[in-house]
């Protein structure tokens, strides 16, 4: 099934919160990334052109191991390295992968669609029809693909077959793509995690802690919800997850991947970051129906999703994503009004664009 996004220990800033590189998930979640290259707009440039280098096939198994079997193939305990969790794989039994995977689905609660779940893991094993409709009864129709978790049931039946296809893809990802690149961003990810645990974090509450590290408002309820559950959070600087978010839980701790950058007012100095971070910035602006949308909205003052997408004659699919990335870089707020989405230009966010590239190239 797709990795929850919408958006995992080192040496601790206090005894809740916590910054690591988490090297296992952090290469896994690159993986999972670049199944969506093709889905979101705004990720980083290696994910593009990796993307693009990689042969259909490989697109296409790594879309399987990754969303398929996402809750088989995470790490969910520190790892030193990649290499190391995928010697770790490659001991198990391959009915331990069946059983991680089928244990998550059966955790899960029934949404919102039905009104109780109806298939248990034993019926959905018996045929492929019975396991889609387990899946349904838990993810909803709309994010069940019928194509790729028919394909995902031929192995969740024949574990020694399960087993094989994932740990021989991911060695395979990370001797051919993700190594080389692991070496050239962990100075960069180092700089991040020195950065953020530099900040005294006692004086804020759960959700200003993530809302200050990830940088966003958060909005949805799911969120505060598993904020204020958790017991410990551990947030990973990613290179790849571009202006997104993604998380994780594993027992009582809540895993939150956020873009690698400095915190906001830090005298830390790492110019890869400010201009990795410039990068992100311009990217949501470098396209004209994406900056037409800010313009509309500038002038409106407010408008919902529906309203731009009229106002611009865009296609649903087409507004959904240019506003996915407005908003996950900042320049637009997103708000529940009356059903729908509102959103509203953030003026802060344009003046702290202009003022980043001020200091990068004129501060340097």
């Amino acid at each position: 099934m797709p990795a929850p996004l919408t958006d995992i220990i080192a040496s601790s800033t206090t005894s809740l919160v916590q910054v690591a590189l988490e090297p296992a998930f952090n290469a896994f979640n690159s993986l999972v990334m670049l199944g969506r290259a093709g889905k979101l707009s705004g990720l980083g440039e290696w994910i593009i052109k990796t993307s693009a280098s990689m042969t259909r096939e490989e697109r296409q198994r790594n879309e399987l191991v990754t969303f398929g079997y996402y809750y088989a193939a995470i790490p969910l305990q520190s790892w030193p390295s990649f290499p190391a969790y995928l010697d770790h794989l490659e001991s198990l039994s391959p009915d331990v992968f069946r059983d991680k995977l089928m244990d998550a689905y059966s955790d899960m609660p029934c949404c919102e669609e039905y009104s109780e779940l109806t298939v248990d893991r034993v019926m959905a094993l018996e045929s492929v029809d019975n396991y889609l409709e387990f899946l349904r009864q838990r993810f909803s129709t709309e994010h069940v693909d019928d194509k790729l978790e028919s394909e995902a049931y031929a192995y969740v039946i024949d574990p020694p077959e399960m087993k094989r296809l994932i740990t021989s893809h991911l060695r395979m990802m990370w001797d051919t793509y993700l190594e080389e690149e692991w070496q050239r961003i962990v100075p960069m990810l180092l700089d991040a995690k020195a950065a953020f645990e530099q900040v005294n974090y006692r004086e804020m509450s759960k959700i200003e802690t993530v809302e200050f590290i990830t940088g966003k408002e958060l909005q949805h309820d799911h969120w505060t919800s598993m904020i204020e559950k958790a017991e410990q959070i551990v947030f990973v600087p990613s290179a790849h997850v571009g202006p997104y978010t993604g998380k994780f839980m594993s027992g009582d701790t809540l895993g939150i991947v956020f873009r690698a950058r400095l915190p906001e007012g830090t005298q830390y100095y790492a110019p890869d970051l400010s201009r990795a971070e410039i990068l992100v910035l311009l990217n949501a602006l470098a396209d004209d129906t994406r900056l037409r949308i800010l313009q509309v909205v500038a002038g409106e003052g407010e408008m919902r999703s529906q309203e731009i997408m009229n106002e611009l004659e865009l296609s649903q699919s087409a507004t959904s994503r240019h506003l996915k990335q407005l908003s996950a870089t900042g320049y637009l707020t997103e708000r529940r009004c009356e059903g729908a989405k509102c959103y509203e230009l953030n003026n802060d966010r344009v003046e702290d664009l202009v003022g980043a590239i001020s200091s990068f190239l004129l501060d340097a």
